[in-house]
């Protein structure tokens, strides 16, 4: 058994400017997925499946997804606005995709075996991905309520141009007790971090909080699971333009349930990623000291 990588590739590059997913970034014209891609084949990952929107899928399988195949087997999965479960509609005046978790539920018809998902514009680090195909070896892939994450602190994530969002998370010894997705964190005037919770809420978060960077590990079982939260989620929420169903809100739920048990996997690597366009040089310079 060799798990799948699942690549989350269908984001819009608001803040950016452009789909960073495609920038070249190192330094023989390298994307950020190029380096993720290598990373996870060396460790053992034999599948990648990217989820990518169909208006740039062409251009996707030009620029990476012809390049992956020489390292592993590749698939594809749209995320669609329309893709919603029996009974459900997009509301009049829609435009944007339903988040992460309708991003990884996009994939269910071609994930068979345990899985990560990653965003396709970030950099974890190859340590990440050896600790946690090690871990998913060791779940059975029938089993829904196994999961488990690598996590970063908080002050290895931030941008110094601007805001970002990230799942902050409370552990209990090595499981996460909860995560909760907050926008709009960045640096205040007074020197303290503070992001907007999901109640709306501006609230202090401590630099040394570790943070998802959407690096999860499921099984495939999760879909069915994923499937009943999302229709939750719509009964609640799906007449809205813009609400999201985020993955770390489905992780916490399970949790709060009882329906699930998430270890949280430490690394020794670097996390790094672009969300302004000027965080572009920053990137490009760690890249290079790759090698």
């Amino acid at each position: 058994m060799k798990p799948t990588l699942l690549v989350l590739a269908a984001g819009m590059g608001s803040r950016y400017g452009g789909l960073k997913q495609l920038d070249p970034m190192g330094p023989n014209g390298e994307t950020l997925l190029d380096y993720s891609l290598r990373d996870a084949a060396a460790a053992g990952f034999g599948k990648a499946v990217f989820v990518i929107r169909r208006d740039f899928a062409e251009a996707f399988r030009q620029g990476v997804g012809e390049k992956a195949t020489a390292l592993m087997e590749v698939e594809y999965a749209f995320q669609e606005l329309g893709d919603l479960p029996a009974g459900y509609i997009v509301p009049e005046g829609r435009t944007k995709p339903w988040g992460t978790a309708h991003a990884i539920r996009a994939a269910r018809a071609v994930v068979n075996d345990p899985f990560i998902a990653i965003n396709a514009d970030d950099y974890y680090g190859a340590d990440a991905y050896a600790r946690i195909l090690a871990h998913l070896r060791t779940l059975d892939p029938a089993e829904a309520g196994e999961l488990c994450m690598v996590g970063y602190p908080l002050k290895n994530t931030l941008s110094p141009h601007g805001s970002v969002n990230r799942g902050v998370c409370r552990l209990d010894g090595p499981f996460l007790q909860t995560v909760e997705e907050h926008t709009d964190i960045r640096q205040e005037d007074d020197g303290n971090v503070r992001g907007n919770n999901l109640a709306g809420e501006r609230v202090e978060i401590p630099l040394d909080a570790p943070v998802s960077m959407n690096f999860w590990g499921f099984t495939p079982a999760l879909f069915a699971v994923l499937e009943e939260h999302f229709c939750e989620f719509l009964q609640a929420h799906g007449g809205e333009l813009k609400s999201e169903c985020y993955i770390p809100t489905v992780v916490d739920d399970l949790i709060r349930a009882g329906r699930a048990r998430c270890t949280v996997l430490p690394t020794s690597g670097e996390w790094f990623g672009v969300t302004y366009p000027a965080d572009k040089p920053r990137v490009q310079e760690r890249l290079l000291a790759l090698g």
